[in-house]
């Protein structure tokens, strides 16, 4: 989906209260200090009144005491976190948020400091090598300064060098053909002192009079190492937060095993439209919280402030739903993404491209907060992705069950997916299935190994709801195969490929400006292509092509004709997901593209 990743690992282990005493009270101040770490982390989901009065004297003993090594430093950040999203009492909360609050200034956070690079804690730097979006988007955010350029990491300086005459006036051309500086020296000359080296070559490339995706590319090829020092302000998983109404709890996230095929049919979430600045603020909101998680996402980089919603499941967990500016969609399914809070906190997120009533779902937990609940909160997003979409097929594409992704296959994704009720669809998949359940049922001690996971994992697994026109016998089970997972999408747009080649050639251009025109005469649109907003004529011209291609078009009845003009139009509307239901409903639109 478009994401570079790093991970740090977090070190240590849960133990028992009374082994971590043991231990503790025989020791010295770092002993200390990570007995008392490690009984934070043993009593993490007991909400017991005891318990939580325990919680709040370890937390408090914090607020005066060190933690001599960085690794403890590092778990008592992620227990305070989890205490912010998941609190007992507003007590819980409130030293919760005062330690946070404080954090990137603690005397041995500073001690710390080299150690926890790419922690993501506030007071630290990240290191990464961010896509172009990312880059930019932290410029415009006032953070260019805390941005520098790691030479000696940056294998491509010289290609930096070979781009000058792009990114320059033309009255600096002379001084540039005539010195053989490195990348690094011209960049000392050419930026004022007041930026940055990233900063001033971020915005060169910002200023480069070219297409967005040609920019895009040109910079990305350069895959800039950088530095993003703490400052003001600056990403970091401490700051991270939204301001919501707190929901406390008298018991851990649940653990339960939900059954998705009912709660996706019975769940109704409150869906509220916000405001164009609250929308904005909700996607730097996530594009912040990628930042030190290492992470590029381009649904979020391109999220259209006037397509975001914020969905609220309850018990305190909300998602921030978001859709792509018109530019940015692609052409057939749509895609949204979902920011997860638990009281404000951002805990996870989600990934979802929805068409043909199917949906695929990508869905992640931040490391913080996997462990109890993923499942639950699993549920009310399919639920969410029903009642948004229609969407009765639910697909997991490979990588996010394990396959070619170590995390994956180490984390047991594949069987979380399976024991809430996914199956493979693949026949051979099937087979290795029944082998493995065959295994587990004679020795109920059996972990299947991480190598029978990437196979198991080769292909989509589906959970659905309910049979379709178009489906097929799979065993004992009828499944439905006109669902994303299944859909030959690449094909559908080889006929738009195909129809543009035989017609015009190299003329690409002219072609689709024709097409334009031809649908709209073929479709009713009486006032011409010129008079839709910007968003909708960018849609048309992308979709005309395709559309001509289609067999029989032009003897559909006028209605089938006005609906698909309205199809075309809201792919590039407001909501991108106006039109996922408005293409649901087209029978004859949906038949014609798997003709």
């Amino acid at each position: 989906m478009g994401t570079k990743t790093r991970s740090i690992a977090s070190g240590g282990r849960e133990t028992s209260p009374k082994a971590t005493a043991r231990r503790g009270a025989k020791t010295g101040p770092k002993a200390k200090a990570r007995a008392r770490i490690e009984e934070l982390e043993s009593i993490r989901y007991d909400f017991s009144p005891q318990a939580t009065a325990r919680r709040i004297e370890l937390f408090r003993s914090f607020q005066r005491d060190r933690v001599p090594r960085s690794g403890d430093l590092l778990r008592l950040h992620e227990r305070l976190c989890f205490s912010l999203a998941f609190p007992e009492n507003e007590d819980v909360r409130a030293v919760a948020s005062e330690l946070l609050a404080g954090f990137a200034t603690r005397p041995d956070l500073k001690r710390h400091r080299k150690e926890l690079v790419d922690s993501g804690l506030a007071g630290t730097s990240i290191e990464f090598r961010f896509y172009w979006l990312t880059a930019i988007w932290l410029v415009r955010q006032g953070w260019g300064k805390h941005l520098s350029i790691v030479w000696k990491e940056f294998e491509n300086a010289e290609k930096l060098n070979g781009l000058w005459h792009l990114l320059l006036p033309f009255s600096e051309t002379p001084g540039l053909d005539s010195f053989a500086y490195s990348a690094k020296e011209w960049v000392e000359r050419l930026k004022n002192p007041e930026e940055s080296d990233a900063e001033f070559v971020i915005r060169r490339f910002d200023a480069l009079r070219v297409p967005v995706p040609v920019k895009e590319k040109l910079y990305e090829e350069l895959d800039i190492p950088m530095i993003l020092s703490s400052g003001e302000g600056t990403p970091s998983r401490t700051r991270d937060g939204w301001a919501s109404p707190v929901v406390y709890r008298k018991s851990p996230p649940d653990a339960t095993r939900p059954r998705l095929h009912s709660v996706v049919r019975n769940t109704k979430l409150d869906v509220r439209p916000v405001t164009p600045s609250e929308g904005r603020r909700l996607i730097d909101l996530a594009n912040s919280c990628m930042v030190p998680r290492h992470r590029d996402l381009l649904i979020f980089l391109g999220a259209d402030e006037n397509d975001v919603r914020m969905v609220d499941a309850g018990d305190g967990l909300q998602f921030a739903c978001m859709g792509a500016v018109p530019e940015r969609r692609l052409l057939l399914e749509s895609v949204y993404g979902f920011l997860t809070l638990m009281n404000g906190v951002p805990i996870g997120y989600v990934l979802n491209s929805a068409l043909y009533e199917s949906a695929e779902v990508a869905y992640n937990v931040f490391e913080t907060f996997r462990g109890r609940g993923a499942a639950f909160v699993y549920s009310k997003i399919l639920a969410m992705v029903h009642q948004l979409f229609g969407a009765t097929s639910f697909a997991v594409d490979p990588y996010q069950l394990g396959h070619g992704n170590e995390e994956g296959q180490l984390s047991g994704a594949w069987w979380f997916y399976y024991k809430l009720g996914f199956r493979p669809h693949d026949p051979e998949i099937k087979a290795l299935v029944r082998e493995e359940l065959a295994k587990i049922r004679k020795s109920p001690g059996y972990r299947t190994p991480p190598a029978r996971i990437d196979e198991l994992a080769a292909d989509y697994m589906y959970l659905q709801l309910q049979p379709s026109r178009s489906r097929t016998a799979v065993g004992s089970r009828v499944v439905r195969e006109d669902v994303l997972g299944h859909l030959p999408l690449g094909e559908i747009g080889l006929e738009a490929t195909d129809y543009l080649a035989s017609r015009f050639g190299a003329d690409r251009e002219r072609g689709v400006r024709t097409c334009a025109r031809e649908a709209a005469a073929l479709l009713g649109l009486r006032r011409g292509v010129s008079s839709l907003p910007v968003g909708e004529r960018t849609a048309w011209e992308r979709w005309a092509p395709l559309v001509l291609a289609l067999p029989g078009v032009e003897s559909w009845s006028r209605a089938d004709r006005a609906l698909l003009a309205k199809i075309m139009r809201a792919k590039g509307g407001r909501r991108e997901s106006d039109f996922v239901q408005l293409f649901d409903r087209h029978k004859k639109l949906r038949k014609a593209l798997l003709a």
